[in-house]
């Protein structure tokens, strides 16, 4: 467990550094997009390829993955029954409150957990996969019926080819077409990938303390319902479904079982503010949930470690 405790002080301790030279005015609050984007469209998606590349596939597709998919699941239905059937709210804000309660920080954040706390880069990608080719699409078919946005609907061709315009996506996907195949790239081709992509970490968590120095405590929350909903579902009931499903019905123990409890503990990816900007419905909720599973996301993730490790 130690061992498993340390390398989580290590992204910790990364992140709050960016917070610190946030805070210090080394690195302004705009720096965060470029940080962000260098590790995004880079160094991230070379980490990624060069992980799953060597990866083992049964590792990929196991019985983590079923459980990461059948909590993310649950949690769709119940945001979409509360919110849809309950409260009324329209398809549109339904849809953005869905992504806001289970749509992980799978990237910036997944990864380095991955890496450094499970030890597996691997075992996020298809949490990675799943949400840019099948959550991400679908909501997008779903907000561009609705005509929000631009106020016109977008082809089904441009819907389906989204998630390939997606740096991640295209690298994880070339990543497991060479595992499948069994191809091994040449170390004169991986060398300066892995180079690369031995940025992703430390410049993603970097940015991802900087984000967080930029915030106070005058930024508005809300609305109340359906943050506390959004917020409740993604920190507290996410991984504890995760847990249950891991444990008594697949009987998954040890590091099967913190893996999935962990990845589910993550906080609520940027995208979905982005998302919401877009398509300008559930803006304050998309903006305020990140923010708060965010703070809420490291002493979540430390206890499960502490627990289950």
């Amino acid at each position: 467990m130690s061992s498993v405790l340390s390398a989580f002080f290590t992204l910790v301790a990364v992140a709050v550094l960016g917070y610190v030279v946030g805070r210090a005015g080394v690195l302004r609050s705009e720096d965060e997009l470029v940080l962000s984007r260098l590790a995004f469209f880079v160094a991230t998606p070379a980490l990624m390829f060069a992980t799953i590349s060597r990866a083992d596939l049964n590792v990929i597709f196991s019985p983590v993955l079923l459980t990461s998919l059948s909590c993310v699941l649950i949690i769709v239905v119940l945001s979409l029954t509360v919110s849809g059937l309950v409260w009324h709210r329209d398809r549109a804000q339904a849809t953005i409150s869905a992504l806001a309660a289970s749509y992980v920080n799978a990237g910036n954040l997944g990864i380095p957990v991955a890496v450094y706390v499970l030890g597996d880069g691997a075992l996020v990608a298809p949490i990675v996969l799943f949400q840019l080719l099948v959550m991400a699409p679908v909501a997008f078919a779903v907000l561009d019926g609705y005509r929000q946005g631009s106020g016109r609907r977008v082809s089904l061709r441009t819907v389906l080819t989204r998630p390939l315009r997606n740096p991640l996506t295209v690298a994880s996907l070339l990543g497991l077409l060479v595992a499948a195949v069994g191809f091994d790239p040449p170390t004169l081709l991986m060398r300066p990938i892995e180079l690369v992509g031995a940025a992703g970490v430390p410049v993603a968590l970097i940015a991802y303390g900087l984000s967080l120095s930029g915030r106070t405590s005058s930024t508005r929350l809300g609305p109340g319902p359906d943050l506390t909903l959004a917020v409740s579902l993604k920190i507290v009931l996410q991984p504890a479904i995760a847990y249950a499903v891991g444990r008594w019905v697949l009987g998954l123990e040890g590091h099967a079982l913190l893996a999935p409890t962990l990845l589910a503990a993550l906080p609520t990816a940027q995208n979905v503010y982005v998302y919401a900007v877009h398509y300008r419905t559930g803006q304050q909720l998309a903006r305020s949930t990140v923010l708060l599973t965010t703070l809420l996301s490291i002493p979540t993730m430390t206890l499960i470690t502490g627990l289950l490790a």
